[in-house]
């Protein structure tokens, strides 16, 4: 009898339908791209260490980065860490972080994450994924927030910037934040991960909009599978180029 040939191997499908190589050296091309548009990058959370990232990442949530900076000094020099925060008198707070909105809720959650911390961690931010994300008010995007930036253990933060730019990038089609994020990761070096995030982030805030993104004044056009959603005319995408993230 002929020996039997082995049935063809279907190729990986990838959201764009080019072979999984082609999609890995083009998500990093573009990586490499924003680093170079961008090579100031970073978390726009102003923090002096790991409790102060913590805690500014958890009141970021429907608000601005600018507004929570702004908010950061008289809060810290009151509440320097976890074990002054978590006795803190609750109508202080909510007046020191009542410029954020839902100041409650947020005063809520602050006075339970720094019980939680003394509690279970001694007043300490732990440097582990899954000892973060049982603490209250933090998720895995908080979680990476804190890990890359604070400890730097890499990490991935698909906030609402990163999930819309990966999914335009052809990246990824998932809408699930999670799943998302392993799709994503498993393209890149973990080293590079923190960093891509900054990148996608501040892409997304000054360039490549939720609507009319700037796609005429995008460095990484040539590479993007969605240009032409917004203006594609150099001077009309100028216009829409933000020089600075969320106001």
């Amino acid at each position: 009898m002929p020996p039997k040939v082995p049935a063809p191997v279907a190729p990986e499908q990838t959201p764009t339908g080019e072979t999984r190589t082609a999609l890995v050296r083009r998500a990093r091309r573009i990586d490499r791209v924003l680093a170079d548009t961008y090579p100031d990058a970073r978390c726009e959370l102003d923090f002096d260490n790991p409790f102060e990232l913590l805690v500014v990442t958890v009141l970021s949530a429907q608000t601005t980065d600018k507004r929570v900076n702004g908010v950061r000094p008289t809060l810290f020099a009151a509440y320097p860490d976890a074990v002054a925060m978590a006795g803190a008198d609750r109508e202080r707070l909510e007046t020191i972080i009542g410029p954020l909105g839902f100041f409650r809720a947020k005063t809520e959650s602050l006075l339970k994450l720094s019980q939680a911390l003394v509690e279970r961690h001694g007043g300490e931010v732990p440097p582990r994924l899954k000892d973060l994300v049982e603490l209250p008010g933090v998720g895995r995007k908080t979680a990476n927030v804190v890990l890359g930036n604070a400890f730097g253990i890499p990490g991935i933060t698909v906030d609402t910037h990163f999930g819309r730019l990966a999914r335009r990038f052809g990246w990824t089609t998932q809408t699930d934040p999670v799943k998302a994020e392993h799709e994503v990761g498993a393209l890149f070096p973990k080293r590079d991960w923190t960093m891509l995030s900054h990148h996608l982030i501040w892409h997304g805030r000054r360039v490549c909009h939720a609507t009319k993104p700037a796609c005429g004044a995008c460095t990484i056009a040539r590479w993007c599978p969605a240009y032409g959603e917004g203006p594609t005319d150099p001077v009309s995408a100028a216009k829409l180029v933000r020089t600075e993230g969320r106001a």
